[in-house]
């Protein structure tokens, strides 16, 4: 049984495919890993990855990896058959990660070492399997609430980047849905009936995070302001642009065509 191709929104898509062209995101030859934790976010790039893929006039591979924590509260098994009925390469990485919290963690959140577990483990899959980029589902909000934390509690002008190349130099990270708001992502998963799993981890859902007061403040601004995140996307650009040279560099002339030379045939 297939599972069935929903209609992504064409604001979504227009915003979506405009980011990835503009930043070079997917090129010819690509081999693209998507880190697939079962939300929204993650569930509706991987339906505009497939979308890309179908339309682009150069080809590339799509694979996604899911990253199991094996807590009772968080069971992503479910993906396995959604993701065999869409055809799709799937790696499934299973990883007692409150286990090792408890053995390794030192003086850091658990959501932190969490994060970075599962992110290691995506470089990992990876590198064993030969690809070359890994796609995130971060969108516009996260990376205004991750702003607001870095700057309130860190000191730092930081956020997270559109594109760029991880410490090692092997592997490009790429972010499709930086522009892009939740709601958007949010009414999409709603209307196409994605099997979201819902996360419910006590280690992080116990008590509002910082993040969740980021994100009450912004509401709460952008009902004042309306434009806000449109000038928050204009304020931060250079920060998400930080690393996009490297990243470039990395991927030297392609033989190929790129995403930034189709962008009208994609949408």
């Amino acid at each position: 049984m297939t599972a069935p191709i929903p209609r992504l929104p064409k604001k979504l898509l227009k915003t979506a495919i405009r980011t990835m062209a503009r930043y070079r995101m997917v090129n010819a030859g690509d081999r693209v890993l998507l880190g697939l934790s079962g939300g929204k976010d993650s569930l509706t790039l991987l339906h505009l990855l497939r979308h890309v893929q179908r339309h682009a006039p150069f080809s590339f591979e799509l694979a996604a990896v899911t990253i199991d924590p094996q807590t009772p509260e968080f069971s992503p098994a479910a993906l396995k058959d959604y993701l065999a009925q869409l055809g799709v390469t799937y790696h499934y990485v299973e990883a007692p990660i409150v286990e090792l919290a408890g053995e390794h963690m030192r003086g850091d959140s658990y959501c932190a070492f969490c994060a970075r577990m599962k992110r290691g483990l995506m470089y990992k899959t990876a590198r064993e399997h030969g690809y070359n980029v890994l796609a995130l589902g971060q969108h516009l909000d996260d990376i205004a609430e991750s702003f607001l934390m870095s700057a309130f509690h860190g000191g730092k002008l930081n956020t997270m980047k559109l594109h760029y190349l991880n410490d090692a130099g092997d592997v490009r990270i790429i972010r499709p849905l930086a522009l892009v708001r939740e709601r958007q992502l949010r009414d999409f998963a709603a209307e196409a009936g994605l099997p979201v799993i819902h996360e419910n981890c006590p280690a992080c859902f116990s008590k509002p995070t910082e993040r969740q007061r980021m994100k009450l403040l912004l509401a709460g601004e952008e009902g004042e302001h309306p434009m806000l995140f449109k000038s928050l996307a204009q304020a931060l650009r250079p920060l998400m642009e930080e690393g996009l040279a490297r990243a470039l560099e990395r991927m030297g002339t392609p033989s190929g065509q790129t995403s930034g030379e189709c962008e009208g045939r994609l949408t």
